[in-house]
Protein backbone atom coordinates (compact mmCIF):
# COMPACT_ATOMS: atom_id res chain seq x y z
CA UNK A 1 0.00 0.00 0.00
CA UNK A 2 0.93 3.61 -0.70
CA UNK A 3 0.03 4.72 2.40
CA UNK A 4 -2.15 4.33 5.08
CA UNK A 5 -5.62 5.99 5.35
CA UNK A 6 -5.41 8.32 8.42
CA UNK A 7 -9.64 8.87 7.95
CA UNK A 8 -12.81 6.87 8.77
CA UNK A 9 -13.60 8.31 5.08
CA UNK A 10 -10.53 6.75 3.95
CA UNK A 11 -10.06 3.40 5.37
CA UNK A 12 -14.28 2.63 4.27
CA UNK A 13 -12.52 3.25 0.81
CA UNK A 14 -9.70 1.55 1.31
CA UNK A 15 -11.26 -1.41 2.66
CA UNK A 16 -13.92 -1.09 -0.51
CA UNK A 17 -11.16 -1.35 -2.90
CA UNK A 18 -9.79 -4.43 -0.77
CA UNK A 19 -12.95 -6.19 -0.80
CA UNK A 20 -13.28 -5.61 -4.83
CA UNK A 21 -10.53 -6.56 -5.47
CA UNK A 22 -11.48 -9.41 -4.61
CA UNK A 23 -14.42 -9.45 -6.15
CA UNK A 24 -12.56 -8.94 -9.29
CA UNK A 25 -10.49 -11.72 -8.83
CA UNK A 26 -13.15 -14.02 -8.40
CA UNK A 27 -15.22 -12.67 -11.58
CA UNK A 28 -12.24 -12.24 -14.18
CA UNK A 29 -9.45 -14.37 -12.83
CA UNK A 30 -5.83 -13.04 -12.44
CA UNK A 31 -4.85 -12.45 -16.53
CA UNK A 32 -7.61 -9.99 -16.77
CA UNK A 33 -7.56 -8.30 -13.02
CA UNK A 34 -7.06 -4.67 -13.80
CA UNK A 35 -6.65 -1.54 -11.48
CA UNK A 36 -9.83 -0.02 -13.05
CA UNK A 37 -11.85 -2.74 -12.84
CA UNK A 38 -11.19 -2.79 -9.25
CA UNK A 39 -11.67 1.23 -8.88
CA UNK A 40 -15.17 0.44 -11.05
CA UNK A 41 -16.39 -2.01 -8.88
CA UNK A 42 -15.94 -0.06 -5.93
CA UNK A 43 -17.35 2.92 -6.97
CA UNK A 44 -14.44 5.15 -6.76
CA UNK A 45 -11.92 7.08 -9.22
CA UNK A 46 -8.82 5.47 -9.89
CA UNK A 47 -7.27 8.32 -8.81
CA UNK A 48 -8.09 7.85 -5.71
CA UNK A 49 -7.17 4.09 -5.72
CA UNK A 50 -3.85 5.10 -6.66
CA UNK A 51 -3.89 7.17 -3.34
CA UNK A 52 -3.89 4.09 -1.41
CA UNK A 53 -2.58 1.21 -4.05
CA UNK A 54 0.24 2.12 -6.31
CA UNK A 55 -0.67 -0.90 -8.97
CA UNK A 56 -2.59 -3.86 -9.30
CA UNK A 57 0.02 -6.00 -7.89
CA UNK A 58 -0.49 -4.05 -4.38
CA UNK A 59 -4.35 -4.55 -4.16
CA UNK A 60 -3.41 -8.49 -5.00
CA UNK A 61 -1.15 -8.86 -1.86
CA UNK A 62 -3.41 -7.61 0.30
CA UNK A 63 -6.17 -9.71 -1.44
CA UNK A 64 -4.04 -12.69 -1.05
CA UNK A 65 -2.38 -11.87 2.43
CA UNK A 66 -6.07 -11.49 3.73
CA UNK A 67 -6.90 -15.24 2.14
CA UNK A 68 -4.17 -17.31 3.25
CA UNK A 69 -5.01 -15.45 7.02
CA UNK A 70 -8.20 -16.41 7.23
CA UNK A 71 -7.08 -19.68 6.07
CA UNK A 72 -4.80 -20.09 8.39
CA UNK A 73 -6.60 -18.10 12.24
CA UNK A 74 -9.20 -21.18 10.98
CA UNK A 75 -6.73 -23.94 10.73
CA UNK A 76 -4.34 -22.90 13.39
CA UNK A 77 -7.57 -21.93 16.10
CA UNK A 78 -9.01 -25.69 15.32
CA UNK A 79 -5.39 -27.10 16.08
CA UNK A 80 -4.86 -24.51 19.22
CA UNK A 81 -7.80 -26.06 20.41
CA UNK A 82 -7.41 -29.48 20.03
CA UNK A 83 -3.42 -29.41 21.55
CA UNK A 84 -4.55 -31.32 24.70
CA UNK A 85 -6.27 -33.87 22.59
CA UNK A 86 -4.72 -37.23 21.50
CA UNK A 87 -4.79 -39.71 18.40
CA UNK A 88 -6.76 -39.61 15.30
CA UNK A 89 -10.13 -36.76 16.74
CA UNK A 90 -7.05 -34.77 16.72
CA UNK A 91 -5.79 -35.38 13.36
CA UNK A 92 -9.36 -35.66 11.92
CA UNK A 93 -10.94 -32.41 13.43
CA UNK A 94 -8.10 -30.70 12.06
CA UNK A 95 -7.96 -32.06 8.75
CA UNK A 96 -12.02 -31.00 8.37
CA UNK A 97 -10.98 -27.47 9.75
CA UNK A 98 -8.32 -27.12 6.62
CA UNK A 99 -11.49 -29.00 4.65
CA UNK A 100 -13.62 -26.42 5.63
CA UNK A 101 -11.21 -23.00 5.86
CA UNK A 102 -10.46 -23.92 2.12
CA UNK A 103 -13.90 -24.58 1.07
CA UNK A 104 -15.50 -21.45 2.53
CA UNK A 105 -14.03 -19.85 -0.78
CA UNK A 106 -13.08 -22.06 -3.39
CA UNK A 107 -13.45 -19.83 -6.34
CA UNK A 108 -10.39 -17.68 -4.88
CA UNK A 109 -8.75 -20.51 -3.72
CA UNK A 110 -9.09 -21.96 -7.91
CA UNK A 111 -7.36 -18.58 -8.35
CA UNK A 112 -4.74 -18.78 -5.65
CA UNK A 113 -3.43 -22.07 -6.30
CA UNK A 114 -4.23 -22.34 -10.06
CA UNK A 115 -3.96 -18.89 -11.50
CA UNK A 116 -1.28 -16.51 -9.71
CA UNK A 117 2.12 -17.23 -10.59
CA UNK A 118 4.06 -19.19 -8.01
CA UNK A 119 5.73 -15.86 -6.94
CA UNK A 120 2.68 -14.39 -5.82
CA UNK A 121 1.67 -17.43 -3.34
CA UNK A 122 4.81 -19.32 -2.45
CA UNK A 123 5.69 -16.99 0.71
CA UNK A 124 2.14 -16.48 2.22
CA UNK A 125 1.61 -20.81 1.52
CA UNK A 126 4.59 -21.26 3.40
CA UNK A 127 3.77 -19.14 6.33
CA UNK A 128 0.51 -21.12 6.66
CA UNK A 129 2.21 -24.16 6.68
CA UNK A 130 4.88 -22.87 8.94
CA UNK A 131 2.49 -21.73 11.72
CA UNK A 132 0.26 -24.85 11.43
CA UNK A 133 3.90 -27.01 11.39
CA UNK A 134 4.94 -25.13 14.62
CA UNK A 135 1.99 -26.39 16.33
CA UNK A 136 1.92 -29.88 15.44
CA UNK A 137 5.72 -30.18 16.10
CA UNK A 138 4.71 -29.08 19.71
CA UNK A 139 1.55 -31.25 19.85
CA UNK A 140 4.13 -34.07 18.92
CA UNK A 141 6.94 -33.28 21.47
CA UNK A 142 4.24 -32.69 23.84
CA UNK A 143 3.41 -36.39 23.59
CA UNK A 144 6.09 -39.00 22.51
CA UNK A 145 3.49 -42.04 22.70
CA UNK A 146 1.71 -40.66 19.67
CA UNK A 147 4.53 -41.19 16.99
CA UNK A 148 7.40 -43.44 16.99
CA UNK A 149 8.86 -41.08 14.06
CA UNK A 150 12.93 -40.12 15.60
CA UNK A 151 12.25 -36.20 14.60
CA UNK A 152 9.10 -34.48 15.80
CA UNK A 153 9.65 -31.13 13.46
CA UNK A 154 10.46 -33.98 10.93
CA UNK A 155 7.11 -35.96 11.25
CA UNK A 156 5.14 -32.68 11.38
CA UNK A 157 6.61 -31.36 8.22
CA UNK A 158 5.54 -34.69 6.35
CA UNK A 159 2.13 -34.38 8.25
CA UNK A 160 1.65 -30.94 7.23
CA UNK A 161 2.00 -31.01 3.67
CA UNK A 162 0.57 -34.31 3.20
CA UNK A 163 -2.51 -33.29 4.34
CA UNK A 164 -2.59 -29.68 2.96
CA UNK A 165 -2.24 -31.15 -0.89
CA UNK A 166 -4.42 -34.06 -0.47
CA UNK A 167 -7.32 -31.44 1.18
CA UNK A 168 -6.33 -28.82 -1.40
CA UNK A 169 -6.41 -31.42 -4.59
CA UNK A 170 -10.24 -32.63 -3.13
CA UNK A 171 -11.43 -29.26 -2.65
CA UNK A 172 -10.35 -28.23 -6.06
CA UNK A 173 -11.11 -31.22 -7.84
CA UNK A 174 -14.66 -32.17 -6.47
CA UNK A 175 -13.73 -35.95 -7.11
CA UNK A 176 -17.00 -38.39 -7.41
CA UNK A 177 -15.12 -41.45 -5.63
CA UNK A 178 -14.53 -39.70 -2.20
CA UNK A 179 -17.32 -38.09 0.34
CA UNK A 180 -15.42 -35.43 2.66
CA UNK A 181 -16.21 -38.53 5.75
CA UNK A 182 -13.81 -40.61 3.27
CA UNK A 183 -11.77 -38.20 2.60
CA UNK A 184 -11.13 -37.56 6.30
CA UNK A 185 -11.07 -40.98 7.23
CA UNK A 186 -8.22 -42.08 4.36
CA UNK A 187 -6.40 -38.90 6.08
CA UNK A 188 -6.36 -40.12 9.66
CA UNK A 189 -5.56 -43.82 8.58
CA UNK A 190 -2.26 -42.45 6.60
CA UNK A 191 -1.41 -40.10 9.03
CA UNK A 192 -1.70 -42.56 11.77
CA UNK A 193 -0.16 -45.04 10.06
CA UNK A 194 2.77 -42.90 9.44
CA UNK A 195 2.98 -41.21 12.63
CA UNK A 196 3.04 -45.15 14.40
CA UNK A 197 5.62 -46.78 12.06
Amino acid sequence: MRKAPQQARSREMVERIVLSGREVLVEHGYDAFSTNRVATAAGVSPGSLYQYFPDKASILDVVIDRYWAEVADSVAASLADRIGDAGPGMVRATADALVSALEADPVVLRVVAEELPLHRNRERRAALERRVRELATTYLAARPAVSRRPSPAAAAWVVVLAVENLVLRWVLDQPETISRDDLLDEIVALVGGYLLT
